[in-house]
């Protein structure tokens, strides 16, 4: 079995690589899809969602640079094109949604797909004893299950 430099196995820790790909596709365009609706916004509950938006938007920008040097730190590339990320991304593109309760729903939309890859990816990283990628995508799946709540109860329905 060869190894990587952090002493994982390098044939399993390039799988998740490319599931951190698959991830940080994922979150650019969420990512997008936040600034989109940050801009866009309109109605009565523009302040509280403008100023939600860009916290979020500003985290995911974090998280989006801690998925791309998880990747190199396996030994791999991080993607770094807009069409390698739409091309791969099971997020959807959100376009002119401007309604409160819309923008809310893309988001949440968002999040239930990137909360779907890092599990998968938390199952890989645990088997690989690659601590250092599973304890990022519980600390991300924690945070974005709580977002989902908060955005849920704003929206006054259940998960």
């Amino acid at each position: 079995m060869s190894l990587t430099t952090i002493g994982l196995d390098a044939k399993k820790s390039t799988e998740v690589a490319e599931d951190l790909n698959k991830l940080l596709a994922n979150f650019q365009v969420y990512y997008q899809n936040l600034r989109s609706v940050h801009w866009n916004i309109k109605g009565h509950n523009f302040f509280a969602l403008h100023n939600k938006f860009e916290d979020m938007y500003t985290e995911a920008q974090g998280q989006i640079d801690d998925i791309a040097e998880r990747i190199l730190t396996l030994g791999e590339t991080p993607l770094h094109t807009f069409q390698d990320y739409l091309d791969l991304s099971n997020v959807k593109v959100a376009k002119n949604v401007t309604k409160d309760t819309e923008t809310v729903k893309v988001i949440l939309d968002s999040l239930k797909e990137l909360l779907i890859v890092e599990r998968d990816i938390l199952d890989k990283s645990d088997e690989l004893d690659d601590e250092g990628t599973n304890a990022m995508m519980s600390d991300f799946i924690s945070g974005q299950e709580k977002t989902a709540w908060m955005l849920n109860s704003w929206l006054n329905r259940e998960i």
